[in-house]
């Protein structure tokens, strides 16, 4: 694994916000204010306004961006926000998510300007989560989002929808009041899509359904970086969200992710610090043992009830959201599919 460098620059942008650096040539007016950082809420998944960022140098000119917390909390299975990161070419620069609201967008925007004075050319969402794309309403027109297809027209016929569940577990005072949706500039097929930056080529590989239709994973080949969205949502004790059901194709795809890659990439996950691609292997078993068990259940003929209290998986559990991800989406989405 490639030698790592963390940013020098965390403590500076905590204190003067998320305004450009000196030599920045790009202008973020929605960034002109500092943040105003509030205490977690233990109502919320995690609490937007109340998280920090940091940037990781994975490769030369290639960032991972993510939640400070996380080497202590995603060990011990509390929720981390969004990751995210930017690869750095000598025509500009391609960025990953643009999180859920205003606060974080700054904040990710000026570790990319801590590092480089090269304009942001991309930015590539990986799926239609609102804490993925959210941001994409502060872009300059100068920017070009980067979608897949079916992403893109998910976000333009569910967008109030997921506004609506982003502040349910969010919550409504994080300023996801002021995000209006976003049309993708480049919308991309099933065969995936590439960039080269000028000096470093920038993949975004489609490997079928992940967690969502339109999932993408956007891949450095030369730094053997891979970044997985929610596909991967982060380290073991973490399990997958599957909102939109589909755990045995959300299964596949994670093992096609996870073969295709050397064993020496780095794993950027969906709300997580950067990993080895055996990370993948814990949420795989999840989902395997998930999927038995409910299938068991089934074939005895148990009601959906009896089928959460069956399929207790004890060698997986440690998430904090364990209560809501598997017995009350994962498990109840996977019985309905069965029962169709």
């Amino acid at each position: 694994m490639q030698r790592r460098r963390f940013s020098p620059v965390l403590l500076a942008l905590l204190v003067a916000g998320c305004g450009a650096a000196p030599e920045a040539t790009q202008t973020f007016r929605a960034c002109d204010g500092a943040p105003t950082f509030v205490e977690p809420n233990p109502a919320y998944a995690w609490t937007p306004n109340a998280i920090r960022l940091v940037s990781e140098e994975l490769a030369p000119g290639v960032f991972a961006i993510y939640d400070r917390d996380a080497a202590e909390h995603g060990p011990a299975g509390i929720p981390l926000a969004t990751s995210g990161g930017f690869v750095v070419g000598d025509d500009g620069v391609l960025m990953v998510e643009s999180m859920i609201n205003r606060q974080l967008f700054c904040q990710a925007v000026a570790l990319v300007q801590a590092e480089t004075d090269r304009p942001i050319r991309y930015v590539v969402n990986t799926s239609s989560h609102g804490d993925h794309t959210f941001g994409n309403v502060f872009l300059p027109d100068d920017v070009e989002v980067v979608q897949h297809e079916q992403t893109a027209e998910y976000i333009s016929a569910h967008f109030d929808e997921d506004v609506a569940f982003m502040e349910a577990n969010f919550g409504a005072d994080q300023g996801i009041d002021e995000i209006e949706p976003v049309a993708a500039d480049i919308r991309v097929g099933d065969d995936g899509w590439s960039v080269d930056l000028g000096g470093v080529t920038v993949e975004a590989r489609h490997y079928g359904f992940a967690q969502t239709p339109g999932d993408l994973f956007v891949y450095v080949p030369d730094a053997k970086v891979l970044w997985t969205g929610n596909a991967l949502v982060n380290e073991e004790p973490a399990i997958p969200w599957l909102l939109a059901g589909n755990g045995s194709a959300a299964e596949v795809t994670l093992t096609a992710v996870r073969d295709s890659l050397p064993a020496d990439a780095i794993v950027v996950p969906g709300h997580g610090r950067p990993l080895a691609p055996a990370a993948m292997d814990f949420s795989i078993g999840y989902l395997r043992a998930m999927l038995m068990g409910v299938e068991e259940a089934v074939a005895d003929g148990l009601d959906l009830e009896a089928t959460v209290a069956a399929v207790e998986l004890p060698d997986y559990q440690g998430y904090r959201l364990w209560d809501w991800i598997h017995d009350q989406v994962n498990v109840p989405n996977t019985y309905a599919e069965l029962n169709q």
